[in-house]
């Protein structure tokens, strides 16, 4: 499937599946089984798989383009999708054939779970245990905030290594293993369908081919592998989001009228100021990660710090333009059915998702200035 047929599929998806039922995800906190199960039998949840075992074998560029297409319509879906992709990349590279060939032919949902309850957003520094025998490892752990809590089929887990103290060491948990156990389910603000939840593991016992890669190699293939899609990913659905609301606030302006003027809204010289202002900085960010998706592919030397700003410049845009979209969306705005005021929820939950945006400003800090990232 060509690039140009991924975005047929998906549009279609999108109307018929994804885009009524965004509403409703939002206001019930339901997960999107029905859209993910419809992109699965589409082969999309496979985008990323091998064609070796029956995938579509695309890259990181047509992920973000389903990203951020998704997150035009509903964020949730997105961000289900997004975590999907990132646990792929490193199943892709380390995982059992078995699981490789059912993500790939749409029937396997996967997730990370690296956050931990006692490291919160620095995700780098693992504190969950792997005690080794000569036929199992049992983990423990308490991760948080895991998006597809309860309803992805496993886990991408972070633990210490089993042997050493430094590093992390990466293990594939399928979701029914005996002792995991699933948290309150989230109820706040934005992205409210996304089944982010705490997942605590105590005495997950699993034989040794669960792991992947090396046993304290786990950091290096979260940075190396993971982390560069996981950032533009993330940052792809902050653009989507900004997509939705300038498109939403174009509609309004451009509708709405002053009856005793007899003129819309856009006919006014400072809406349209705003509205300049909006798609300015919403192509600036789109412009970044797009340059970042071609920095990775083409390994040039900037993709580092591009795949780094990607997500926090994104994360930033994105909480402008909603922002501003809410003041020049009026009263129409903070009304559920211009979907802007979903968005604008949606959007605040970037600059917390690790690497936070406050993190990354200090990662590419640390690379401009010739430093390393930790330490």
């Amino acid at each position: 499937m060509t690039a140009a047929d991924v975005s047929d599929v998906l549009g279609a998806i999108i109307q018929d599946v994804v885009e009524p039922a965004a509403p409703t995800i939002d206001t019930t906190g339901a997960f999107p089984r029905e859209g993910v199960t419809a992109l699965g039998e589409a082969g999309l949840l496979g985008l990323t798989s091998s064609i070796d075992v029956g995938g579509m074998g695309l890259g990181l560029r047509e992920a973000s383009q389903v990203v951020r297409t998704l997150a035009a319509a509903c964020g949730s879906t997105a961000m289900v999708v997004s975590m999907h992709y990132c646990a792929v990349a490193a199943i892709e590279q380390f995982g059992p054939e078995d699981i490789r060939r059912a993500i790939a032919s749409g029937a396997h949902l996967s997730t990370l779970a690296f956050s931990e309850t006692g490291s919160r957003s620095q995700f780098w520094a693992p504190l969950g245990t792997a005690a080794l025998s000569p036929t199992e490892v049992r983990l423990d752990a308490s991760k948080s905030w895991v998006t597809s809590a309860g309803e992805a089929d496993s886990y991408v887990w972070t633990s210490r290594p089993a042997s050493g103290a430094d590093g992390a060491t990466l293990w594939l948990v399928p979701a029914d293993a005996a002792g995991l156990q699933i948290g309150e389910g989230f109820d706040g603000l934005g992205l409210r369908g996304n089944a982010s939840s705490p997942v605590s593991g105590t005495d997950v016992r699993l034989p040794l081919s669960a792991r992947l890669g090396e046993d304290g190699a786990g950091l290096d293939i979260a940075l190396g592998v993971v982390l560069p899609v996981f950032q533009i990913l993330n940052a792809s659905c902050s653009v989507g989001l900004m997509d939705a609301a300038v498109t939403a606030v174009i509609g309004h302006v451009t509708a709405a009228r002053f009856a005793h003027l007899d003129q819309s809204l856009a006919e006014q010289p400072v809406i349209r100021q705003h509205v300049a202002s909006l798609k300015d900085d919403a192509d600036s960010a789109a412009t970044l990660v797009d340059d970042a998706v071609s920095a990775l592919t083409d390994g040039r030397p900037d993709a580092p710090l591009r795949m780094l700003q990607s997500k926090a410049v994104a994360a930033e845009a994105a909480t402008r333009v909603l922002d501003q979209a809410m003041r020049v969306g009026g009263g129409a705005a903070f009304r559920k059915e211009t979907g802007i005021e979903r968005r604008f929820r949606d959007a605040r939950a970037a600059a917390v998702m690790a690497p936070t945006t406050d993190a990354l400003q200090d990662f590419i800090g640390r690379a401009l200035c010739g430093l390393p990232l930790f330490g």
